[in-house]
């Protein structure tokens, strides 16, 4: 741990904790909060660390942020600066964005930061690339230089709502990817899953209040070519397990997501017919192949009438 630079608050010590450990240790002072111990660091004081620190990471699952947002906004420095990776929705169907403005508003500066960062590439060395969510270009500066030198490069963006809408909905199209590998459909129907996908992104994000294009950078197609095309990627795992009839550990964001969209009607599922798939496969993972044909067909029939 190193004596100089900032002090960082890392809140969970998952893949992207470990993750942000590797890249921030070596010019920052880190303290890693988890609910369970973490081996190899001392015990930390969540509120009293909170106090202390220059930059909160929330490495959790968006489930918890609201919680522990609430538990340390009382004690946060004026001049600290939140961001979350979470890429989820909570158990009331509300983004990370969401969350943020709910708790913090007006009172703490907060920036998501999305797009193509495996955990496990951060930690070899590999270059990762995202966008960060911001209300100023100079709470951007201030967390670029917080990564300025560690191979994560970054962009700004002032569309929080969008690219956390991006970061949701690329987990639920990427099992469909790993569905296709899985059936051996081939490169073309990746390439075609790609632009239908894109598609879709883009009318959801601009109808949940995002702006129009956001999907197709770094957060949104950026992201979603690497979930679903990474041999460590869960989401495109899943979507393998599906067709074989694994079951037994179907979970993750993707399927949580699809989930909270149903529960609280976020959208009209009519509206989108392939994230209309991916939700039938989830729900009842039989004639899968069946399923995507008829999506084709569908599709055939569209494009017959309006010919």
């Amino acid at each position: 741990m190193a004596d100089s630079g900032k002090h960082v608050l890392i809140i969970g010590y998952g893949e992207m904790g470990h993750a942000m450990e590797y890249l921030l240790g070596p010019a920052h002072t880190l303290h890693i909060w988890d609910r369970h111990p973490v081996a190899g660091h001392e015990p930390v004081d969540l509120e009293a660390t909170a106090a202390s620190a220059d930059f909160i990471i929330y490495c959790v699952p968006a489930s918890p942020i609201g919680e522990l947002a609430e538990r340390i906004l009382p004690s946060l420095a004026g001049h600290s600066l939140s961001l979350s990776v979470a890429k989820g929705l909570d158990t009331s169907g509300r983004s990370v964005a969401r969350i943020f403005e709910d708790v913090y508003a007006d009172r703490h500066d907060y920036g998501l930061l999305y797009g193509p960062m495996i955990s496990e590439e951060l930690r070899s060395a590999r270059p990762g690339f995202a966008q960060l969510g911001a209300r100023t270009p100079g709470l951007y500066r201030k967390a670029a230089s917080l990564f300025s030198g560690t191979g994560l490069y970054l962009e700004y963006t002032s569309d929080i709502c969008g690219i956390s809408w991006a970061a949701v909905l690329k987990n639920v199209y990427a099992i469909l990817f790993g569905v296709a590998d899985e059936l051996g459909l081939g490169d073309n129907m990746r390439g075609f899953l790609a632009v239908a996908a894109m598609h879709e992104m883009d009318a959801i994000i601009t109808r949940l209040g995002g702006s129009a294009r956001t999907s197709h950078q770094l957060a949104g197609l950026g992201d979603l070519i690497t979930t679903a095309t990474s041999a460590g990627s869960h989401h495109h795992a899943l979507g393998g397990m599906l067709v074989r009839g694994e079951r037994d550990s179907i979970g993750g964001e993707g399927v949580h997501t699809l989930g909270m969209v149903r529960d609280y009607g976020l959208i009209d599922e009519n509206d989108y017919p392939l994230f209309r798939l991916v939700h039938r496969i989830i729900d009842d993972p039989v004639n899968i192949g069946n399923r995507i044909r008829d999506y084709l067909g569908a599709l055939g029939e569209q494009a017959d009438v309006a010919g």
